[in-house]
């Protein structure tokens, strides 16, 4: 069962490959769902999370505001530090389990774990390809504005809080250009399946 890592800075196009490469037969799990999932009402990250930093992060339906914890731990590495020591651990158990779990249903199954920390967090782990989605910081920023309606200001602030391009494109074995069209991102993803599925072309 190849396990494949697929990393990127925000609106680097990671979404629209790991979209592809589920249409072609991949089994995408999606860190970022883990993290809500163990963050759930009544889960013990949750509890940890409230203790940590406040029951005010906690919402009226018993659910975290993320936004709130965002604005608490954004620019300040001792709170993300701390943060991160509590539900890092709990993604790694979880998401080891998404994978055993695609392993027992198919042997054969190829697993993308979609993962925007991969540098920060599990870049050691044992992955059998690291995939990078990459476009300079200006173009990233851009589709920030212009699909997520931010600010400039807000948008590169976003980029530069995250860890810089090079060192994703360091860790890479496969480099996925998102700079041009969807087609021509979809064109280099298609050959990355054929790469890790030889005769199946999903």
């Amino acid at each position: 069962m190849p396990l494949i890592a697929l990393t990127g800075g925000i609106a680097s196009g990671k979404s629209t490959i790991a979209r592809r490469l589920a249409e072609h037969g991949a089994v995408v799990v999606d860190a970022d769902a883990i993290v809500r999932d163990v963050q759930r009402p009544g889960s013990f990250v949750l509890d940890a999370i409230a203790a940590e930093f406040g029951p005010t992060l906690i919402a009226g339906d018993g659910s975290l505001d993320r936004a709130a914890l965002g604005a608490m731990v954004f620019g300040d590495p001792d709170a993300l530090r701390r943060l991160n020591a509590i539900v890092h651990p709990a993604v790694r158990r979880e998401s080891q389990r998404r994978f055993d779990e695609a392993l027992a249903k198919d042997a054969d199954a190829v697993v993308v774990y979609d993962v925007p920390l991969l540098v920060e967090a599990r870049v050691d782990d044992r992955w059998d390809l690291i995939v990078v989605a990459h476009a300079p910081a200006d173009v990233r920023q851009a589709r920030l504005v212009q699909e997520r309606g931010m600010d400039s200001a807000s948008a590169r602030a976003r980029i530069a809080s995250q860890v810089p391009d090079e060192k994703r494109l360091e860790i890479a074995d496969v480099v996925i250009d998102t700079t041009g069209t969807l087609e021509s991102t979809a064109q280099q993803v298609d050959a990355l399946w054929e790469r890790l599925r030889p005769g199946h072309s999903g």
